[in-house]
């Protein structure tokens, strides 16, 4: 058979593989260091190394800029949800804080840019423009709504308005940064709604996607109103509470489930919770109780949850000790613990990990970063996307939140940025010129925040399934115009 009807193709292929095996050859090479040692990376960012935290084709869109001459031509991007996961009535805003951090703190380390000079990608870049990253900070303004606010599709949860290049290069960061934190927040009010005031703690470290996922759900979790972490350096450096129990490799280590109670008690006598389930729930609280041990809980991670809490319960008061809470875990969610507590499960606090830290029902987010408006000698130019399922709207835009005579919200109207309507509006200034400008609000703040927020949101978006009747938005008339005329105009 003749192989010749393919040959053009065969070449075309094996140029491109040919470029992309340079790619990976560079990128192999590039890592490579003398000695064991001096190979080993933790890989967590820190703020003298932000620059390349940003995908390569926000790079190539940067040096284009500047080479063309645009680079200093102000933009303005929008960052907002396209649609709410299915099975999510609402969204929890989170994630600021690290945002303005980063943009705080953007710079490239010579490193850095010693890298990208001899990246193949940039070989035909002028060498002004590597010299140019130097120097380069973020000098724009950014507005965002604030952290533990109710959210929906389709809203700006942050604006920038920077020199092009600048704003091209963020994206990346504050897209993955709202992203996870929004949608670990949202699950954790979820769950905590579930739990009808029971306190919910985030025991989910373990369990998330690398060691700073595990720091930045814990802050999340903590927003939607989770009550502590088993985290220690998100407790530490967040000053929200740390807990814990005691691992099963603790009761099996001594032999003697009761004597490995007595011996952890002995040493935490004010914050004993035993884990009652090594071997067999009902005789380990019977010999916990033998024990002696001061335990304020005990904790059940496995098995039949609903029955083993109502037999621990029963034992617990038979031998008058009402005052032992009983703590669960294992695997939970928010539908389990409604479920649980619509049988009476007789279980006063929750530990939930993997299903809260991951958000394993709703895993991500459709999260954009798209540019609205460009700065011109002529004046602001909408920019908008009219491809199908990906329609945006041009121009630099606000929120109005309007609520009824009770206090409830009862619709947004997503209008234009300079326009004045009923309602409160959500997108607040928070830099100027690359500068803060208002103090961030503390952790406890923007949990305050978001529990008055759910208490303001209508009944029904409580609800756990999706709802028929979604929370009501609308486009403003301006807005709507706006974006009509320069469909016309581009459909000419």
């Amino acid at each position: 058979m003749s192989s010749a009807p393919h040959s053009k193709n065969a070449r075309i292929g094996n140029a491109a593989c040919a470029e992309l095996v340079t790619a990976i050859h560079f990128a192999t090479m590039i890592g490579i260091q003398k000695g064991p040692i001096a190979m080993m990376q933790s890989l967590f960012p820190d703020d003298n190394h932000l620059g390349l935290l940003t995908d390569l084709y926000e790079l190539t869109m940067a040096a284009g800029y500047h080479v063309h001459g645009m680079a200093q031509q102000r933009a303005t991007f929008e960052l907002w949800v396209r649609h709410l996961p299915g099975c999510r009535n609402y969204l929890v805003a989170a994630g600021l804080e690290q945002a303005i951090a980063y943009l705080t703190h953007l710079s490239f380390a010579s490193e850095q840019i010693e890298y990208l000079r001899d990246h193949p990608v940039f070989r035909d870049v002028p060498g002004d423009w590597f010299e140019h990253l130097a120097d380069l900070r973020f000098t724009g303004d950014a507005w965002a709504i604030p952290e533990g606010t109710v959210v929906f599709a389709g809203e700006p949860l942050m604006r920038i308005t920077a020199p092009i290049e600048q704003a091209q290069i963020v994206e990346t960061f504050l897209i993955t940064t709202l992203t996870v934190q929004t949608m670990i927040a949202t699950k954790a009010a979820r769950i905590c709604s579930a739990g009808q005031g029971r306190l919910v703690f985030d025991f989910g470290s373990r369990r998330a996607h690398g060691p700073q996922a595990g720091l930045l759900a814990a802050r999340a979790a903590f927003i939607g109103g989770c009550c502590g972490t088993s985290n220690t350096e998100a407790a530490r450096q967040l000053g929200i509470p740390s807990l814990g129990t005691q691992a099963h490799a603790w009761i099996m280590a001594w032999g003697d489930e009761a004597e490995a109670f007595r011996r952890f008690s002995t040493l935490f006598p004010h914050a004993a919770t035993l884990l009652i389930d090594t071997y067999d729930t009902v005789q380990g609280v019977r010999n916990a109780l033998a024990s002696g041990s001061a335990m304020q809980a005990v904790r059940l991670d496995s098995g039949d949850l609903l029955t083993l809490s109502k037999e621990v319960r029963q034992i617990l008061d038979a031998a008058g000790r009402s005052d032992v809470r009983i703590v669960a875990s294992g695997d939970l969610n928010e539908y389990k613990i409604r479920d649980l507590l619509a049988a009476q499960a007789p279980i006063d606090s929750f530990g939930v990990g993997t299903e809260l830290v991951t958000s394993r029902d709703e895993p991500t987010l459709g999260m954009v970063y798209k540019l609205v408006e460009q700065e011109t000698p002529a004046g602001k130019v909408g920019c908008f996307k009219s491809a199908t399922a990906k329609k945006t709207y041009p121009f630099a835009k606000q929120v109005f939140r309007e609520t009824n005579s009770d206090g409830f919200f009862s619709r947004d109207v997503i209008a234009l940025g300079d326009e004045t309507l009923p309602g409160d509006p959500l997108l607040i200034p928070m830099m100027q010129s690359g500068r803060l400008l208002r103090p961030l609000p503390t952790l406890a703040e923007i949990q305050t925040r978001c529990r008055v927020q759910l208490g303001r949101l209508p009944a029904p978006l409580h609800s756990l399934e999706p709802v028929a009747d979604p929370y009501p938005m609308v486009l403003s008339e301006r807005l709507e115009g706006e974006a009509q005329r320069l469909v016309a105009m581009n459909t000419r």
